[in-house]
């Protein structure tokens, strides 16, 4: 009998946990009646990078110049080559800058490289973006955050970086597009 009450006890206790751990929850936010709690990051781009932004913006006045940027939105997988782990390598990682030519095709991205891409963890997904634009074609120019490039400087690069795929597309065929170069740093 009292093995019997002690069990009952013990149920009770668990629903009354139960509920007391219900009641103490929020209330679900999985509902699109309520607002979520969200407000816009401000600013979106550190001073750096503002100024960087308004140099290539000047410095390219022809073409695009899009921020923060997902390497899932500028790259693809070849046709049949879809791997879910190799996406996983990249899914998380951001471009500090895209430029784009006005019918939208890429034509490099930039990085800028501030102290905190000494970290390891850094260095690692530096790889990975490096590794990803690589084997896509897309040239990537890298500036420390420390020397930010002029607008002359910045035009240099672009002209440097398009000069080897201009090449490659006369070699194969003139009337088609050619794939990107490997890797563009400038020198430093």
């Amino acid at each position: 009998m009292n093995a019997h009450l002690l069990w009952i006890a013990l149920v009770g206790l668990a629903v009354v946990a139960v509920l007391l751990g219900k009641a103490r929850r929020p209330a679900s936010r999985s509902t699109l009646k309520e607002p979520w709690p969200l407000e816009p990051r401000s600013p979106l781009l550190s001073d750096p990078e503002q100024v960087l932004y308004r140099r290539l913006v000047q410095a390219l006045p022809q073409n695009i110049i899009l921020a923060q940027v997902q390497l899932l939105q500028a790259l693809r997988f070849r046709r049949g080559g879809r791997d879910a782990s190799i996406q996983n390598k990249f899914s998380q990682l951001s471009l500090d800058f895209l430029i784009i030519k006005p019918d939208t095709t890429i034509l490099a991205a930039v990085e800028l490289d501030d102290a905190s891409h000494q970290r390891a963890d850094r260095r690692d997904a530096d790889a990975r973006k490096s590794h990803a634009l690589a084997s896509a074609g897309v040239p990537l120019i890298r500036w420390p955050a420390s020397r930010l490039p002029d607008v002359e400087t910045i035009r240099r690069a672009i002209t440097a970086a398009e000069a080897p795929a201009n090449a490659t597309a006369d070699r194969r065929n003139p009337t088609k597009t050619a794939p990107r170069p490997r890797s563009f740093e400038p020198e430093r």
